[in-house]
């Protein structure tokens, strides 16, 4: 694929940001569309993305017919690969005898089973961006060959089935594949435009399926513990925020969830407790001094503060203080403050911290709905 960098020296250069399935989807449209045309084969296809860059793709197969044609292309992550990386991202046109462009999802593209995601259920899983590169970009090769007949576009991923149980699609009701997205046409590295479209999407269906209560989790262990405490609960209230503290709580709120259940380990907390909302290991370190802080309020003794302050990292720190239960108190309740400014308040928070081996440390809920507080401490 074109504008790839050269990675000799990733500590002194920018990382390499790749495309999106959507753009892959629409390169190898637009070539087997033109393929079908010409009846001649093409060995890549240039397209405009949405932010305005223009990019060629290479494609990996071009086979046509007089009434159909097939391309393909690898889709390339970037310099942070996501589960799509490598994927083979196929599109088949055919002619149809009626006027008029009709997209569909073939293999490994998933279908839309529950309300709340920007496709119809029974759609495909092709997000608005993408249908309308795709169908952009084949309105044009037909305009430009001056041609009024009508075409069937099917997007396939042959692998996205599998690609798809390393997603959230499984919980956000989409079944049999992935689904084929992009805003910008580009992946940035870390995947941050991705990863929040799709905690505002688990938030968004959360609220079409009549959820009032959402557990947010960092990461795959602390979603089980979660459902663990609340098994009442339907699949679709339990989403993973990863390290997009703030902003998963400000989706919570702007949807109107009446309670928000936090549930994480100590590295990422701690930072929480500090108002910090975005807790990524590389966006800001784990202040010791803050943990030595509330170790001392929780009535630590100065040879523990020395070492809380001399600690390599802060579960090192849940360690030292596991037999003070004061001090994971103070800490959830500092989470759950810092949540309440980041939404202004007016909702629900529960804090809930755990060991990495998935055990309680300490639990804190503030009820500010109707702006009273109130403590349970587990």
């Amino acid at each position: 694929m074109a504008a790839k960098a050269a990675t000799d020296d990733k500590e002194a250069k920018p990382l390499r940001h790749g495309y999106t399935t959507g753009s892959c989807a629409t390169a190898t449209t637009k070539a087997a569309l033109i393929a079908l045309i010409t009846q001649e084969p093409q060995r890549e296809a240039t397209i405009r993305l949405p932010i305005g860059e223009t990019v060629t793709f290479q494609m990996e197969s071009c086979e046509f017919t007089e009434a159909m044609a097939t391309a393909s292309t690898i889709k390339d992550g970037g310099d942070d690969p996501d589960a799509t990386h490598g994927a083979l991202i196929i599109s088949t046109v055919e002619w149809l005898d009626e006027p008029g462009i009709i997209l569909d999802g073939g293999v490994g593209v998933g279908r839309v089973t529950k309300p709340g995601l920007p496709v119809p259920i029974g759609g495909a899983a092709i997000n608005p961006v993408p249908r309308k590169m795709i169908r952009e970009a084949a309105q044009e090769v037909l305009d430009q060959f001056e041609i009024d007949r009508g075409i069937k576009i099917v997007i396939s991923v042959p692998a996205g089935e599998e690609i798809a149980k390393k997603t959230l699609n499984g919980r956000l009701g989409i079944l049999g594949g992935i689904s084929i997205l992009g805003t910008r046409g580009i992946v940035v590295p870390f995947s941050t435009s991705a990863y929040k479209a799709s905690v505002a999407q688990a938030v968004n269906v959360a609220k079409e399926a009549g959820c009032e209560h959402i557990v947010l989790s960092t990461g795959g262990k602390t979603e089980s513990y979660g459902i663990e405490m609340y098994p009442e609960l339907s699949e679709e209230a339990f989403v993973e925020m990863g390290d997009f503290v703030g902003f998963s709580l400000q989706q919570c709120k702007r949807k109107k969830m009446k309670k928000v259940t936090l549930v994480g380990m100590m590295g990422k907390f701690s930072k929480v407790a500090q108002g910090v909302m975005m807790v990524h290991s590389k966006s800001a370190p784990i202040d010791f001094g803050h943990l030595a802080q509330m170790a001392e309020q929780a009535g630590a003794s100065e040879e523990l503060l020395v070492q809380i302050r001399e600690a390599n990292t802060a579960a090192q720190v849940g360690d030292l203080m596991a037999d003070t239960p004061a001090f994971f108190e103070i800490m959830c309740e500092k989470c759950c403050r810092a949540a309440l400014k980041e939404v202004g308040g007016g909702i629900e928070v529960e804090t809930v911290i755990i060991t990495m081996k998935g055990s309680l440390l300490g639990k804190v809920t503030i009820d500010d709905t109707d702006h009273e507080s109130d403590r349970d401490r587990g």
